[in-house]
């Protein structure tokens, strides 16, 4: 317990000096708050007084930056004005694009003032100037040829380079991001603004269109010339000439018009005008071309009939492209293509019975001087039917439009309407071909009776439907014989075989009848040596009428088959009659005389060698091989 007790003392003790240490802290706490109160009250002032200094200074400090930035920015500007006023540089285009953009922040989201105005509708032009001189350098290159691009598609056919239009994005974006009124109606600057880029996208379509006429001039002037020199216009070649340069046309158009997407700085406002103003040149000269078409077709359609063929097929097939570039994209209402189809269309039709009628009327025409020979009206319709395979497909077409039949009407035919279940449009060609061989046929058989002699009206006849049937049937120059119905066939062969008998009765009845046993000649006391001299004379009577009138001159197989029928025809009545006056004394003279050793003064052999030129003059030896079996 003492233990404890003594504890407990020692602890108050070391408490009662701990109070009074605490006390002592407190006391002396106080006094010096006391101190820091009289302190703060006697600072106050001071500080007071220096924050107003403080504050003084860092305005005076804001105030010398204020000046120095706007020193700082007054000297940029000036720069930056120099700048675009100077102009952009070929290299350095990305550069005055920044500043003239700067100076349209500027002017848009800061005062707006007169010349800032004036300064950014200036950049603006200089940059235009810039992209028209880019277009124009482009321009300035050597043509392209777009019909040797054919068929590959637009994007394939060159127009500006890539390089270029490489060059000329930068300025194109920049050029089309400036106001314009219908997007900044307030800004300043936005109405000269686009009236410059109006004027530099006309330009440029002015300069393209003016490029692409100098590509198309060349192949342009040759089908010109070879359509008005030409007598047939140049034919189903020139027509596919005129459908290929305006595919070319068609394919160049669509190409610009994509290159103009690209670099138009107007896009959304003008773009249709810009390319119907760049295509313009290109549907002159088109138009221009169609014009000396259209005079050469009339001066002659029959010359040129193949010709208005071949570009009526052709040009309905280039008819979807030309709505889509030409006019869809061009916003244009007029369609140029589809009025020439259409008047191309009615001189095709009319074609065809104008050729009929021109075959009928060859057989009613008066001729001075026919002759013997390939009349010039079966040159033209084997001609013409040669050219039926190239076109067949446009030709059906045609047919089937006029209706069958109907190509008669120029001959009195009865007009039908077409039927697209009657006749298929090759059973149409088919009709149409029979026509024009039937009629030709017919023609011919008139033309040869106007021939004052039957024998040579007989050689024309023989001569031109030979002519016809060697063409068309056994060796084509084309496929003619596929759309020859087997009517027309048997036909013109039932006709070759009809001349050829009337040949042979025309020119060699007058040497059988001396010969023969006929009814006429019965109970006749004529000398058989006054036979014998008519038959010569006869004989030599038509050998000089084949010496002048060829027969089947251009074709030696057939002379040769006509040679052997004639031999045929005559020597056996030759044999039969130098049998029947064997006995009698003119039977002996005759075989004396016609012997080659013979010494009398008459020698009848030469006469023999007449019947080689009826109607070959190379048939000696068949003739002679015969005669000597007569004697």
């Amino acid at each position: 317990m003492d233990d404890e007790t003594a504890d407990i003392q020692l602890l108050d003790q070391y408490l009662h000096k701990t109070s009074q240490i605490s006390q002592r802290m407190t006391t002396i706490l106080k006094k010096f708050d006391d101190r820091l109160k009289h302190l703060e009250k006697s600072i106050l002032p001071l500080h007071t007084s220096t924050q107003t200094l403080t504050r003084i200074s860092k305005n005076i400090d804001r105030t010398l930056q204020s000046i120095e930035n706007v020193a700082s920015n007054q000297e940029d500007t000036a720069a930056e004005e120099a700048l675009i006023l100077r102009g952009p540089r070929q290299n350095d285009v990305i550069t005055y694009i920044d500043a003239l953009q700067r100076l349209n922040a500027t002017l848009a989201f800061g005062s707006q003032n007169f010349s800032s105005a004036q300064l950014v509708d200036t950049g603006a032009k200089k940059l235009s100037q810039l992209y028209t001189k880019t277009v124009a350098e482009a321009c300035a290159a050597a043509p392209t040829d777009p019909v040797s691009y054919l068929p590959s598609p637009p994007n394939q056919v060159p127009t500006i380079p890539s390089q270029t239009i490489k060059s000329l994005q930068p300025i194109v974006t920049a050029l089309r991001s400036l106001p314009l009124p219908a997007t900044h109606p307030s800004h300043p600057a936005a109405t000269e603004i686009f009236e410059t880029l109006k004027e530099a996208q006309n330009g440029y379509a002015e300069m393209r269109g003016a490029w692409a006429k100098r590509c198309l001039e060349p192949g342009y002037r040759a089908i010109l010339g070879r359509v008005e020199t030409e007598s047939d216009g140049g034919g189903i070649n020139a027509a596919r000439d005129i459908a290929q340069w305006l595919e070319a046309l068609i394919a160049l158009s669509e190409a610009e018009q994509e290159t103009l997407e690209r670099l138009a700085l107007l896009p959304t406002l003008v773009d249709q005008t810009t390319f119907a103003s760049l295509v313009s040149p290109l549907l002159a000269m088109s138009t221009s071309m169609w014009s000396a078409v259209q005079s050469s077709i009339k001066k002659s359609l029959l010359t040129h009939v193949w010709f208005a063929i071949g570009l009526f097929g052709a040009l309905a097939s280039l008819q979807p492209a030309w709505d889509d570039v030409m006019r869809l994209k061009a916003g244009r209402d007029e369609n140029e293509l589809a009025d020439w189809n259409h008047a191309l269309r009615g001189v095709c039709l009319r074609s065809f019975p104008e050729f009929l009628l021109e075959i009928k009327q060859a057989g009613t025409s008066i001729r001075r001087e026919l002759g013997t020979g390939v009349a010039d009206i079966s040159k033209q319709t084997v001609s013409y039917l040669n050219q039926v395979p190239d076109v067949q497909v446009t030709v059906e077409q045609l047919l089937r439009m006029l209706g069958d039949g109907n190509w008669k009407m120029g001959a009195g035919g009865m007009l039908t309407k077409p039927n697209e279940g009657e006749t298929t449009e090759h059973a149409l060609l088919e009709h149409f071909v029979s026509d024009v061989i039937t009629t030709l046929t017919e023609s011919l058989q008139s033309m040869s009776k106007t021939q004052r002699m039957p024998g040579l009206g007989s050689i024309f006849l023989l001569n031109n439907i030979s002519y016809l049937r060697a063409k068309l049937l056994l060796e084509p120059e084309t496929p003619v014989d596929e759309f020859m119905s087997t009517t027309a066939q048997t036909h013109l062969n039932s006709q070759y075989r009809t001349a050829k008998a009337s040949y042979f009765e025309a020119n060699f009845t007058s040497l059988l009848q001396p010969l023969g046993d006929t009814g006429k000649d019965k109970g006749s006391k004529t000398n058989p040596k006054e036979k014998l001299a008519t038959f010569y004379e006869a004989l030599e009577a038509v050998a000089e009428r084949h010496r002048f009138a060829r027969v089947l001159g251009d074709d030696q197989n057939g002379r040769e088959g006509i040679a052997d029928d004639v031999v045929r025809l005559v020597v056996p009545a030759l044999q039969r009659f130098v049998q029947k006056y064997k006995d009698k004394e003119f039977s002996k003279k005759f075989t004396s005389q016609a012997s080659p050793s013979s010494g009398e003064a008459c020698d009848l052999r030469p006469r023999w060698d007449l019947l080689h030129s009826v109607p070959m003059i190379d048939n000696q030896r068949k003739v002679s091989a015969r005669a000597a079996g007569a004697r």
